[in-house]
């Protein structure tokens, strides 16, 4: 039950991605030839009509086209909640720092990571591009041969569901109808692609992405009865509090 996890144990996130390359016609030609492959094998499910090169906004969703730019993490102390976030065009480099946190502050058996539909996402996404990139997984997010209970995840969006697994439910309409104030007051998800692409804007990346991590974690606190964080217990890295 989620009154009996203690609030201090659990590292809350959020990842933003993109395209590896900015253009379609920036990709490889042998990888340009798997992307056409898996537009073809999505127009055939009904899941686009666009055509690869239309399309080709859209993969950062993929790992195997996509790449991470920004990972923000939030955890409670006390009454005061704790922002970081690895972000920057070194994928491997911000993967690494996220991992070498994880080795030293969420390497215990109590420990849990949370996400909004994260499970689907955030963190399948997070191992696939670690093992891309030949970085080893840490033991919180490598889920291979473990029994569904000894996994260290949590997803608001799984919760919310209470065993109902024929609905999604947007982290933006979930704060919403639980009275949390909305992270969607400046960009949105599907904005990514051109504010990292054509504003080289990350900075405004990475605030948003906080955004996102600061309602995951007053989304957990509401299904839990507790008091929701105050906007003054919110703290950022001396660098980013300007």
């Amino acid at each position: 039950m989620l009154h009996d996890i203690p609030q201090e144990n659990i590292l809350f996130l959020d990842i933003e991605t993109a395209p590896q390359y900015r253009t379609y016609d920036e990709i490889p030609e042998d990888a340009r030839k798997l992307w056409d492959h898996k537009v073809a094998s999505l127009h055939k499910s009904g899941r686009t009509s666009e055509l690869p090169a239309e399309f080709y906004r859209s993969a950062g969703i993929y790992a195997e086209f996509g790449k991470i730019i920004c990972i923000s993490v939030g955890y409670l102390k006390g009454h005061e909640f704790r922002l970081k976030s690895f972000y920057g065009d070194d994928e491997r480099k911000l993967l690494q720092d996220f991992s070498d946190l994880l080795a030293k502050h969420f390497n215990r058996a109590e420990h849990l990571l949370c996400a909004h539909n994260g499970k689907e996402f955030d963190f399948p996404f997070i191992a696939r591009r670690m093992l891309i990139l030949g970085l080893r997984i840490p033991k919180i997010l490598n889920t291979a041969g473990r029994k569904p209970w000894e996994v260290q995840h949590l997803d608001t969006m799984e919760l919310w569901k209470f065993g109902d697994y024929k609905s999604y439910t947007t982290l933006n309409l979930l704060a919403s109808v639980l009275g949390v104030p909305t992270p969607k007051d400046d960009i949105d998800g599907s904005m990514v692609y051109h504010v990292y692409y054509e504003e080289k804007n990350l900075e405004r990346i990475v605030t948003y992405c906080q955004k996102d991590v600061l309602t995951v974690a007053q989304i957990f606190l509401r299904m839990k009865g507790e008091p929701l964080i105050a906007p003054e217990a919110v703290i950022l890295p001396a660098k980013q509090l300007a």
